[in-house]
Parts: structure tokens; sequence; C-alpha cells
């Protein structure tokens, strides 16, 4: 039977995916799964991968295999130092290259050819990159459990990310491919590439980036670079806005040799790294320019709509207040006609003045809150709600008013109450037949 193509999950593997989903936030767990296959389950590599791709490097995986890495090797002023091999010396030194010189040529022939008919037989595997940084990561350790931890500082991440850093960073970028069948790769390494001089020349001027040509990395890179003979060195930096080879150093060189060769590269190409700094800084400049252009900009459409604003807020709040000034306007003018209509109303229901020699007739004046004086005669029978209509009808009384009496002095209940519904007459009041009465203005209170 035929294995099925998503086969079960082990415990191992479940806790690494849901740990990978928590650290990049991920919500398809198919993509996550995707994503730590790609990487052989190495949830570091995955997620480094998962960071660099959101800072806008792209992945190492959305990059076709064969495809050439975009780097301009095609540039013809490319400083390149090839140091050959030594040549034999004395007669016993000629004699033991000339012996060994015919089983060289057919050992290395026949090698080539079986290599050239493999690739029939069986494609290579490294033509095939399914875990870049893992490549990097195991040469680094096998690097060190070779030749020791005193080396320079090795970048822990692809040969595109290595690209994309040293072009963001304005720095030059130092390829090493290691050849590990190559005669003088040891040497190299041993007597040139880890002293602690030419460590600290490079940790302090460049990023390095080294891998096997061994791993798929390294091949991929190698076929980019095309080098002639190991050790290999390529000298990478930002020239006309690409990333260029400006320097290849290839054979076993010494150490102030190597130190020499890339200082000369360095002072060759310095320029187009300080005209690249000058140009971003101008951009960086103009793009700020253009920010606090567009924040003044901003500020002075916010100011301008905060003052229309504003105006339209007092225009709205004058509107309102003429509205509600017209409409108690309007409404003092109907309490007025109210008022007077209900004047003349109980002017035309008073009984008639009595005649002075009525037997009953009662005459009584009247003090106003204006200090004007009003007589009327009345009736001892009638009630005193007819005073009270007598003086609501006047033309000064005010609209609310109560009448006083003196000695004693006393409030006179002119209108019905819970107490008294019905008011009394004059007589039950205690009034004489000629009595002074106050009337008090109570609008206000």
């Amino acid at each position: 039977m035929a294995a099925p193509e998503e086969r079960e999950l082990s415990q191992e593997q479940t806790e690494k995916l849901l740990q990978f989903q928590d650290l990049t936030g991920i919500e398809s767990m198919d993509q996550c799964r995707q994503t730590l296959q790609q990487h052989n389950w190495n949830i570091e590599a995955a997620v480094q991968d998962r960071l660099n791709e959101q800072e806008g490097v792209p992945s190492v995986f959305n990059t076709a295999p064969n495809r050439p890495l975009q780097v301009n090797t095609a540039d013809h002023r490319v400083y390149s130092y090839v140091v050959s091999r030594p040549q034999p010396r004395g007669l016993l030194g000629w004699g033991y290259y000339l012996i060994m010189l015919p089983f060289r040529i057919t050992y290395y022939t026949l090698l080539d050819i079986f290599r050239f008919a493999l690739r029939f037989i069986r494609p290579d595997p490294r033509s095939r990159v399914t875990d870049p940084v893992g490549d990097i990561v195991s040469f680094i350790q096998m690097f060190e459990e070779k030749y020791g931890r005193t080396h320079p500082v090795f970048y822990q991440g692809t040969y595109s990310q290595a690209l994309n850093d040293a072009k963001q960073e304005l720095r030059f970028l130092l390829v090493y491919l290691h050849g590990e069948d190559h005669q003088d790769s040891d040497e190299f390494c041993r007597n040139t590439l880890c002293t602690s001089e030419v460590s600290q020349f490079i940790n302090s001027r460049m990023l390095f980036w080294a891998c096997s040509t061994n791993k798929p990395e390294g091949f991929r890179v190698s076929q980019a670079l095309r080098e002639n003979t190991y050790p290999f060195l390529a000298m990478i930096t930002l020239k006309d806005r690409r990333m260029t080879v400006v320097g290849r150093l290839e054979g076993l060189i010494q150490p102030q040799d190597l130190i020499n060769q890339l200082t000369f590269i360095m002072d060759a190409n310095q320029t187009y790294l300080v005209s690249e700094r000058l140009e971003r800084e101008e951009r960086n400049q103009t793009q700020v320019l253009r920010q606090q252009q567009d924040e003044a900009y901003l500020a002075s459409l916010r100011a301008d709509q905060e003052k229309e604003r504003k105006k339209r807020e007092k225009q709205e709040q004058k509107r309102r207040e003429e509205e509600e000034a017209q409409l108690r306007q309007l409404a003092e003018e109907r309490k007025k006609r109210t008022l007077q209509e209900e004047k003349e109303r109980r002017s035309e229901c008073l009984p008639a003045e009595p005649q002075p020699d009525h037997p009953d007739s009662v005459k009584i004046g009247f003090k106003m809150p204006n200090d004007t004086r009003v007589e009327r005669r009345f009736l001892f029978t009638q009630p005193l709600s007819v005073i009270h209509d007598f003086l609501f009808s006047l033309k000064e009384t005010p609209e609310h008013f109560q009448i006083v009496a003196n000695f004693p002095r006393r409030v006179l209940p002119c209108l019905p109450s819970e107490e008294a519904p019905v008011p009394p007459t004059l007589q039950e009041a205690g009034l004489g037949r000629s009595q002074l009465l106050f009337v008090q203005d109570l609008t206000d209170e």
C-alpha cells in the first residue's frame, strides 16, 4: 500500500507546531506545518526565517533552487588576486613532481569523468536547497570542531539574507567558500583565517559569510560566483545600487597578504558606499522635509477646520439664542394678551358699583404697589373675591398680588383655598364702611 501523503505528527512535532504558531502569530496551522517541514522541524531556523521575511527579507524558500543569486558578477573591473602553488625546488622536488604528475592528471581526469557520468544517473543532491539555515549552522559547527573557536564571526543566516543586511547597512560582505576536498583548505583555515589579526580585521570592517560547497546552500553560491580554485574569497558591496562582486581572492594566501588585499579592495570601492550614504541621507532628509511639510499642512488644515467648527458653533449658538429670544418674546406677548383678555373678562363680570346712599355700601381705598391710590364702593354682602377681581382688572395691578389690611395686620383671603373654599364677605372679613387696603406685588416671589 502507498504511504499516505500526510502522516500523523509525533508528540514532539505537535509541541513544536504549537510553539511555532505562538512565536510567529500565524493563524493557519497548515502554513505553520509546511514552514516547519521545509526547515526539517528546526524551530529556531523556521522562526528566524519568518522574522527575516517580516523585515522585508525574502524567504529562502521563495527562490527557485536553480535560480542564480542576484549579484552582479559581470563587471570586468573586478579585482582578482590569485595565489599560485609554489613551484618545486631542487632536483629532488622536480623529480617527485614529474613522477606524480601523470598519476595526478589521471586521478583528476577519472574523477571528473565519474562525476560527469553520475549526473546522468543521479542528480546532484546539492542542487536542491531545503534547509539553507541548517546548512550554515552545520558548517559552523563542523568548522569549530575542526579548527577551533578563534575565527571571524560567521553570519548565521542565508546568503540572500547576508546580501540584504550588507545592502541595508552599507557594509562590505566577505564570502568564503570552503572546499573540503581541496588540499589547501585546511592550511588556509588554520594558518590564515583563524589567526587573531585576520579575525579582528574582518570583524571590525565587514560582514563575513561562509559555507562549504558540499552543502546545498554553499553549492548554490558557488554556481553564482563561479570560483576557479580554493580557498576562495569574494568581496561584495553595493555599487551603482546593485550588490556587486568587487574583489576575488583565490589560492593559499597568507594572513598579512590577505589583510593587505582586503584593505586595497575596500579603499578602491569605499567611494561607492560613501556616495550611497550621502544619497540615502539626502533621501531621508527629503523624506523628513516632506513629512514635516505634510505635518505642517495637516496642522494648518486642522487649525482651519477647528476655526471653521468654532465659527459654525458660534453661528449655531447665535441662531439658537435668537430663536430662544424670539420664542421668549412670543411667549411674553402671548402671556400679556392672555392676561389682558383675562383682565377684560373679569372687568366685564364685576357687579355694578353701588350708590353712596346704599345702606350696605362700603368705601374702600387701595394703595397700589406704584404708590398710586384707587377707590371704589362695594357691598358688605359681596365676597372678597369681588375686591380681588376688581384689582386684577386694573391695568396697573401686577399679575400676582395679595391684599393686606392693617389694625390688625392681616392678609385677606380673597381666593378660594382648601380651608375656605368660598371666600368670606366683606362684613365677615371685618371691614368697616371706610377702609384702606394695601396691594402687595407677588410677581417676583
